[in-house]
């Protein structure tokens, strides 16, 4: 059965300082599923707890109890609502959320891929190069993928993100293009054994022709090394809910994925 569009989990709300849209609230989040079919969605605003030492000073007013204004959510009799958050990885590999709040969240997505963080994600050295910011690709997640999280409520998010490389549009695909397709195998093989879920961004996925077997190799090879997939907007402003649905469809029909590619966390009990 082919994969079918009936979820969104990475998600934004206004109390993430890059939306801070008062349009963005979880009654408008809820409207967007039902006017789309969505049955699952997830909230995840921008998160570094308090109790871990080195955020940014843009991460540190994004702490649990800043996030935690938007619960309770609301219900829908169509729609499962969950709570989760974006958490992020330093330039030392330190991850933003302590193990005494994996219970708080139903999904965590952590991204590897935030390399436009100058200082914080990624030193000034490295940014300038194409070829440290592909190693950076390969280590960053190879890091995560070595850490003790809850794997089965863990995305990794946008994988293709053009803020791998956020100097232009070509310094993105060339960057994207240097990565080795035999790390991503090794990457790829560990990430299907822990059942962690690989994202399809909207942003990743909005493409050009042209350019879409660059972009889409991480995912084909993946899904190759049977991975699971969910789907993410993304969305910081109602209007990047316009054309959602249209951008998962192209993702799923290029990539082929069925039913058995797709990822689920579990329902907290």
């Amino acid at each position: 059965m082919k994969f079918t569009i009936d979820h969104d989990y990475h998600i934004h709300s206004f109390l993430s300082t890059c939306s801070s849209d008062p349009e963005q609230n979880t009654a408008r989040i809820v409207q967007y599923a039902k006017q789309n079919g969505l049955s699952r969605i997830c909230v995840t605003d921008h998160y570094w707890d308090n109790a871990v030492d080195g955020a940014s000073s843009w991460y540190q007013p994004q702490d649990f109890a800043h996030i935690a204004k938007s619960l309770p959510l609301p219900q829908d009799k169509d729609v499962q609502f969950f709570f989760g958050c974006e958490t992020d990885m330093d330039k030392y590999g330190t991850v933003g959320i302590p193990q005494e709040r994996w219970k708080d969240f139903s999904f965590i997505i952590i991204p590897t891929t935030h390399l436009h963080m100058r200082g914080f994600t990624i030193t000034e050295e490295d940014s300038n190069s194409h070829a440290r910011r592909a190693r950076l690709w390969v280590d960053r997640l190879d890091a995560l993928l070595h850490m003790p999280l809850p794997f089965e409520k863990v995305g990794v998010a946008h994988l293709a993100c053009g803020l791998i490389d956020n100097r232009s549009r070509a310094d993105y695909l060339h960057t994207l293009s240097l990565i080795d397709s035999k790390d991503m195998e090794r990457l790829f093989t560990k990430a299907a054994k822990l059942g962690v879920g690989i994202e399809l961004n909207q942003s990743d996925m909005s493409f050009q022709d042209e350019e879409k077997e660059i972009v889409l190799r991480p995912f084909r090879i993946a899904k190759a090394c049977g991975c699971t997939f969910y789907l993410g907007s993304d969305a910081h402003h109602p209007s990047t809910f316009e054309n959602t649905k249209e951008i998962f469809q192209r993702a799923v029909d290029l990539l082929c994925l069925t039913e058995t590619d797709k990822f689920f966390f579990p329902q907290k009990r």
